[in-house]
C-alpha cells in the first residue's frame, strides 16, 4: 500500500468520514463508526466544537473535513475491521506491547479479540512480563556474575576510584581478566575444601580427636574462614555503594557464612575465661553448636560462581504463586487423609497410627511418594485411604512442575544468550 493512498467506502460523501491515519486516508460511514460509540472514534463524530475534537486526535481540517491520527496505519486496519465486521483480531507480527497500547488509544480492550487471537495475544504478553521482570531482578537483586556497565559510573569523583573499580570487576566478573577468573577458581576451591573440611569433622573418630587439641582440620578451617573474611571485606570497600550492599542477596550469604566463626570464637572465649563460675554459659557449648551448623551456608556461596544455582533461586523466586499453592495443596492433602486415616486404623491394636499428629506424618511420607515404611495401614478400609492419599499426591506434586521446568528453562535460555551475546561483543 503506498503512502497517502484514499480508501473509498461506497455512500454518499455527506455521510462519510475522513480519517487520515499515519498518512493513509479512510472513508467510513459514520453509521459504521457508531457502532461502537464508546470508542475514541465514536466519541470523535459525536463533537459538537473544534477544540473538542483536538482533544481526541492529533489535528482537524475543518475545510476538508479530515481527522488525523499520528498512529500505526497497521493497527488501524484491525480496528476498522472491529467497526465493520463487529470481530477483532489481532496482528502477530506486532509487539503485544505496541499493539496493546494501539488498541487502548483507540478505546478498545484486549478483551474484545476473538478467541482465536486472545489465547496467543494473553499468553506471548505473559511470558513478555516474565521475561521483562526477570531481567530486571537479575540486573538488581540476583547478583549476576557479569557486572553492569551501569554501575562503573558510580566510581567516578569517589575516593580510591581507580583502584576501587579494579577490585569490583576482580572480585564480581570472572570474564573482565585473567586475574579475575584465578581469584573465582581460588574461591570454588577454597568453598569446597571448606565443606569437605566441615564434613570430615563431623565423622566420630575425627571429632573425638580432635576435641581436647586443634587438629589439621582445625587449621583448614581456620584459613578459610580467613579468606571468605578477606574476600567479604575487599568486597564492601569495593562496593560502588557499601550502603546497599547488604541488600544482595548473595552478600547476605556470604556475611551469613563468615559471621558464625567470629560469634563462636567470642561464646568459646568467654566460656574459657568464666570456667564454671558463671552459670548463664552452662548452655554456652548447645549455642556454639548451633552456631556452627550455620557453616552450611557456604554450599549456597557457589551460586556466585555457578549459573545452575542461580537459575534454581531465580526459579523459585519467580514461581511463588505456584509453590505456595503446592504447599496449600499438600497441607490440605496432609490434613484430610491424616483424619480419615485414624478412623480407619484407630480400632486396630496392631496399628501405629495410634494419633492424628502421627497419621500427618504418614500423610506426609505419602503424598510425596516417599513411604519410609515405618507406619503403614492394618487394616483394608486404611489401605484404600492410603491408596487415594498416594494417588492425590501424584497429581498434586505433578501439576505445577511444567510450570516450574518452564520458567527454569527460559532462564537459562536467557543467560545463555546474553553471556553469548557479551563474548560477541568483546
Amino acid at each position: 500500500m503506498m503512502y497517502g493512498q484514499v480508501l473509498h467506502h461506497q455512500g454518499r460523501e455527506e455521510d462519510l468520514v475522513n480519517l487520515n491515519i499515519g498518512g493513509i486516508q479512510h472513508k467510513v460511514e459514520r453509521c459504521v463508526l457508531l457502532r461502537f460509540p464508546n470508542t475514541r472514534v465514536g466519541q470523535l463524530i459525536q463533537c459538537c466544537s473544534d477544540a473538542a475534537i483536538l482533544e481526541l486526535c492529533d489535528d482537524y481540517s475543518p475545510a476538508e473535513q479530515e481527522y488525523y491520527f499520528d498512529r500505526s496505519p497497521q493497527v488501524f486496519h484491525c480496528v476498522l475491521n472491529f467497526y465493520r465486521t463487529g470481530h477483532f483480531h489481532a496482528l502477530e507480527e506486532l509487539c503485544v506491547f505496541c499493539f496493546s497500547q494501539e488498541i487502548e488509544y483507540w478505546g478498545i480492550g484486549e478483551l474484545d479479540l476473538e478467541a482465536c487471537c486472545l489465547d496467543w495475544f494473553l499468553e506471548r504478553k505473559h511470558d513478555r512480563e516474565q521475561n521483562a521482570c526477570g531481567m530486571s531482578s537479575n540486573a538488581t537483586s540476583s547478583g549476576e556474575i557479569s557486572v553492569v556497565g551501569s554501575d562503573l559510573w558510580r566510581f567516578e569523583g569517589t575516593w580510591c576510584s581507580d583502584v576501587r573499580k579494579f577490585m569490583w570487576q576482580t572480585l564480581e566478573d570472572p570474564n573482565h581478566s585473567k586475574c579475575s577468573k584465578g581469584v573465582a577458581v581460588l574461591s570454588v576451591l577454597v568453598i569446597f575444601t571448606s565443606i569437605v573440611a566441615m564434613c570430615i569433622h563431623s565423622m566420630p573418630e575425627f571429632r573425638y580427636a580432635t576435641d581436647s587439641e586443634h587438629s589439621v582440620l582445625d587449621s583448614l578451617e581456620l584459613i578459610c574462614n580467613i579468606f571468605f573474611s578477606v574476600e567479604f571485606v575487599l568486597r564492601v570497600v569495593a562496593a560502588p555503594r557499601p550502603w546497599t550492599f547488604l541488600g544482595n542477596p548473595l552478600n547476605m550469604i556470604d556475611m551469613a557464612s563468615v559471621l558464625p566463626f567470629y560469634v563462636t570464637l567470642a561464646f568459646e572465649g568467654l566460656d574459657e575465661g568464666d570456667g564454671e563460675e558463671n552459670q548463664s554459659l552452662v548452655n554456652m557449648g548447645k549455642v556454639v553448636q548451633v552456631l556452627r551448623l550455620m557453616r552450611a551456608f557456604r554450599v549456597l556461596k557457589l551460586a556466585r560462581h555457578s549459573e545452575g544455582v542461580r537459575a534454581f533461586g531465580e526459579t523459585l523466586k519467580n514461581c511463588q504463586s505456584e509453590v505456595g499453592l503446592l504447599i496449600l495443596f499438600i497441607t490440605v492433602g496432609i490434613s484430610f487423609f491424616s483424619t480419615f486415616i485414624y478412623y480407619t486404623e484407630k480400632e486396630d491394636a496392631s496399628s501405629k497410627l495410634s494419633s492424628i499428629p502421627v497419621c500427618w506424618w504418614w500423610a506426609i511420607i505419602s503424598m510425596t511418594t516417599v513411604g519410609y515404611g515405618d507406619v503403614y495401614p492394618q487394616t483394608a478400609a486404611g489401605r484404600i485411604v492410603a491408596t487415594l492419599c498416594i494417588l492425590c499426591g501424584l497429581l498434586v506434586v505433578s501439576l505445577p512442575i511444567t510450570i516450574i521446568m518452564n520458567n527454569f528453562s527460559k532462564y537459562f535460555e536467557k543467560n545463555t544468550a546474553k553471556r553469548c551475546l557479551s563474548v560477541a561483543k568483546t
